[in-house]
C-alpha cells in the first residue's frame, strides 16, 4: 500500500496508438534499403547543393568543349543533352514515387489527428455526463439532507415537547399537597 506522499509511476502511454492502424499500409517502395535511398535520392533534387553541383558540371562540361581543353561533348552538347535526358527519366518518376509516399504519410497522419480528435471528443463527452451524473446525485444528496434535518428538527421538537409535558405531569404529581 502506498502513502500519500509515494509517487506511482505514471501508466505506460503509447504515443502512435492512432498511427497502429495504418502500419499494415505498405509504402511505394517498401522499408527496404532501396526503398530508403530511393526517396533520399529524390529528396535531394530539390536541395540547392544538387543544383550548384548540377551548374559547376554544365559549366565545366561546357567550358571544357567551348575551349578545347576536351573534345568529347562538341557544341551542340548531344552528350550533355542526352546526360540531362537520362537524369529527368529517372529522377521524374522518383520524385513522383517520393510523393506517393509523403501523401501516403500525410493521410495516415491525418487519419490518426482524426481519430485522436474523436477520442478526445468521445472523452469529452463521458466526462461531461459524469459531471452531470454528479451534480444531479449531489443534488439528490442534499435534497436527502434537507428531508433528514427537517425530519431531526420535527423529532426534537416533539421530543422537547414530550419530556415537557412529562416533567409537567411528574412535577404535579410529586408535588405536596396542601
Amino acid at each position: 500500500m502506498t502513502t500519500p506522499t509515494e509517487t506511482q509511476p505514471a501508466p505506460h502511454v503509447d504515443h502512435r496508438r492512432f498511427l497502429r492502424h495504418h502500419d499494415h499500409l505498405a509504402p511505394t517502395f517498401g522499408n527496404d534499403k532501396f526503398a530508403l535511398r530511393a526517396e533520399a535520392f529524390a529528396r535531394f533534387f530539390g536541395t540547392p547543393t544538387f543544383l550548384g553541383a548540377q551548374t559547376l558540371i554544365v559549366v565545366l562540361w561546357v567550358c571544357l568543349n567551348v575551349f578545347g581543353v576536351a573534345h568529347f561533348d562538341l557544341y551542340p552538347f548531344i552528350l550533355l543533352n542526352l546526360a540531362f535526358s537520362l537524369q529527368s527519366a529517372y529522377a521524374a518518376p522518383l520524385i513522383l514515387l517520393a510523393q506517393t509516399r509523403q501523401a501516403a504519410r500525410d493521410k495516415a497522419q491525418s487519419d490518426a489527428d482524426a481519430q485522436h480528435r474523436e477520442a478526445l471528443a468521445v472523452a469529452n463527452s463521458e466526462r461531461q455526463a459524469q459531471a452531470a451524473q454528479n451534480s444531479a446525485q449531489l443534488l439528490e444528496l442534499l435534497e436527502q439532507n434537507t428531508r433528514l434535518t427537517e425530519m431531526t428538527k420535527s423529532l426534537t421538537e416533539r421530543i422537547e415537547n414530550l419530556t415537557s409535558e412529562m416533567h409537567q405531569h411528574f412535577v404535579l404529581k410529586n408535588q405536596p399537597k396542601a
